[in-house]
């Protein structure tokens, strides 16, 4: 007889069933509101700025498919945001799909527009037809007016909604669209926006759309400012732009493009300029549909292969190569500033952030365009040739010399065994993401802020006097710096390209140096180590300055610091709320080396109680242009930028 076997039954409390009432249909615009973070991004400052970028991007397409010749991008005085772009104005006829004016469904429904199918646009940027219905969603109130027709059509929304419908408001001799909105309080952090990166933006996308004028305007009371861009150079001029302050090997800068019509409506295009300088670092820029792609994809790997085989091909073809010698990708792109920049119908970016281009055929059109118009220039230009082949064996040698040098410093130092330097002071855990490192000038901040610390989780690593320029100098001889290679080997995941950011010993790493010139100097200098040896850590967010205080204040028993002078003042009153005549005893930090111990825990090292500032690479381009300004071989264009920028100069010790 078999044997029973128990049944084992689940029973399931029937006010947590899962049915079909628990599946959600977001209406409209809602899912936007719902997560924003989705479709921009994040609703921080960088997400609040790509708002601007989408309604931006609309008139980049009418500016690409031949209709637009001038947009302006304009912070009103209230802090909104007006564009307006002289294209063909926004279709407001009825769509046939929904019955409702173009106009409404471009602004209401995701992934509506003329970016599908390559009947509006052959080749677009922008968040693939949903970027002005996100901006609508994300807005407190938005008003579009379309000059089309004769016409003026205007719309207002708020929060996504309709409030007015489309009507004529007038009679206009011009086509175009204006788009004003006000950011919702409600979706993002801050509304505040910046117009230092909105030009920045603006200026990027006049170099990557040749002649097309670009205007910038804010209107805010003490900020006003306005700039008009147009390049007819295009990417040409962005790297003569880019390459400010270094010295080009060649005068002229190497310009290439070429298209392949895939179908009727399918079409890639390229374009590429690039130009050498003496120095030791690369700077490519790739672009997709105006979309920059920091994280690169199948534009830049065409290019960096055709780059590597046409430069080995030629040394060889010369006999600037001996046989047995060949360049690798990186000695060919040492010194080289490069921009790319790659239009296509279906552009396939990876992640929601696009920043990789995924399209495998775009890298063989750039290999292409590469291998046959490079080779010729070099034909053409043999001085230049030799000059590039030059520089190429010269990085091969250095590279050589780091080799080696790496070598040495693992056997000085016990890299790779683990010894730590000196100069460190090491904290007692071992999680990278509860470490912190303070690097520290001078002996005297040092041993107070050893004596300070929590060496549970703080490490203080003591430098020294003035630390080597990086910006002047290879990879062989930072290695080989006294003052560099111990922080190379407290923060163990090496530099270059063998830096490991999983080896990183530490998730904080603080700069710790006093307020006034001889600290920032060693600040600039740190961060240029950073930026062009272990970038990661910035890009990750593991950098930060300590922003010690500069005033102590004391009424009686009652003690507060202050970071600035108009801080100083601001709580100066507040001590004397009560008594006007009070006396506030106000004493000015000399530098971080003339506090206690105790002092400089309260003040800068305290996780509860310190400031510290991040650093962040939100603009990789600019902070190039400033480092190369500020560490760089050329002195007239470092003594403009102290000149223009003296003003900005607080609390300065003499």
């Amino acid at each position: 007889m078999a044997e029973d076997k128990e049944l084992k039954v689940t029973t399931v409390d029937a006010a947590n069933e899962y049915d079909a009432s628990e599946i959600q249909v977001l209406e409209g615009l809602e899912a936007v509101r719902k997560r924003p973070g989705m479709y921009i991004g994040s609703t921080s400052l960088s997400g609040l700025h790509h708002l601007v970028y989408e309604i931006v991007d609309n008139a980049i397409d009418e500016a690409l498919a031949g209709f637009c010749t001038e947009i302006l991008v304009q912070i009103n005085a209230d802090g909104t945001i007006t564009v307006v772009d002289n294209g063909r104005g926004i279709p407001v006829d009825v769509q046939p799909q929904t019955g409702k004016p173009a106009l409404e469904v471009v602004y209401t429904i995701l992934h509506a527009g003329g970016k599908f199918g390559g009947g509006g646009y052959k080749v677009s940027g922008g968040l693939h037809g949903v970027g002005a219905s996100v901006v609508n969603a994300l807005s407190e109130w938005l008003i579009v007016q379309v000059h089309r027709g004769g016409h003026i059509y205007e719309m207002r929304f708020a929060r996504g909604n309709i409030t007015e419908p489309m009507t004529i408001i007038g009679e206009t001799d011009h086509t175009g669209t204006t788009v004003t909105f006000k950011p919702d309080p409600e979706m993002f952090e801050d509304c505040t926006y910046s117009y230092d990166t909105l030009h920045t933006r603006m200026r990027e996308e006049a170099f990557l759309n040749a002649g097309l004028k670009i205007r910038t305007v804010d209107l805010r009371a003490g900020q006003e400012q306005d700039d008009t861009m147009c390049y007819e150079g295009g990417i040409r001029e962005f790297v003569t732009w880019l390459n400010q302050g270094k010295d080009a090997l060649h005068e002229n800068v190497i310009y290439m493009a070429g298209a392949k019509e895939n179908s009727a409506n399918d079409t890639s295009m390229a374009e590429l300029a690039l130009q050498y300088n003496d120095g030791y670092s690369e700077t490519i820029l790739s672009f997709a549909n105006n979309v920059h792609t920091p994280d690169g994809g199948m534009h830049e790997e065409g290019f960096k292969r055709a780059l590597t085989t046409v430069l080995n091909n030629y040394g060889k073809k010369y006999k600037l190569l001996k046989d047995d010698e060949k360049v690798t990708g990186e000695d060919c792109r040492e010194g080289l500033t490069c921009v790319i920049s790659v239009k296509l119908t279906d552009a396939q970016f990876e992640g929601q952030t696009k920043a990789k281009l995924g399209n495998s055929e775009i890298r063989t059109l750039v290999n292409n365009i590469v291998s046959e118009k490079l080779e010729t220039f070099l034909e053409e230009n043999p001085q230049v040739g030799r000059m590039i082949i030059d520089k190429a064996m010269m990085a091969s040698r250095a590279r050589e010399a780091a080799k080696k040098a790496r070598e040495s410093v693992r056997r000085k130092t016990g890299l790779e065994s683990g010894q730590m330097p000196d100069k460190l002071q090491d904290c007692n855990e071992r999680d990278p993401a509860l470490c912190e490192l303070y690097i520290v000038e001078g002996d005297s901040a040092a041993g107070s802020a050893i004596q300070g610390r929590d060496s549970r989780f703080q490490a203080i690593l003591s430098m020294w006097g003035k630390m080597l320029n990086v910006e002047k100098a290879r990879a062989d001889k930072i290695y080989g710096n006294d003052k560099l290679y111990p922080l190379i080997v407290a923060l163990g995941a090496g530099i270059g390209d063998e830096f490991n950011i999983e080896k990183l010993r530490y998730h904080k790493i603080i700069i710790m140096a006093d307020a006034d010139v001889d600290g920032s100097h060693i600040r600039t200098l740190l961060l240029t180590f950073f930026f062009r040896y272990m970038r990661p850590l910035i890009e990750r967010g593991y950098v930060y300055s300590a922003v010690p205080p500069l005033y102590k204040l004391q009424r009686g028993k009652t003690q507060r610091v202050a970071y600035s002078d108009e801080e100083r003042d601001r709580i100066s009153a507040e001590m004397r709320a009560d008594n006007p005549n009070a006396k506030v005893d106000i004493n000015r930090f000399k530098g971080l080396g003339e506090m206690d111990p105790h002092e400089l825990w309260e003040t800068t090292m305290d996780p509860e109680q310190r400031s510290l500032r991040r650093i962040t690479l939100k603009d990789a381009i600019m902070a190039d242009q400033v480092f190369t300004v500020l560490m760089g071989e050329e002195v007239e264009p470092r003594r403009e930028w102290i000149e223009t920028n003296a003003k900005y100069v607080v609390n300065l010790d003499i």
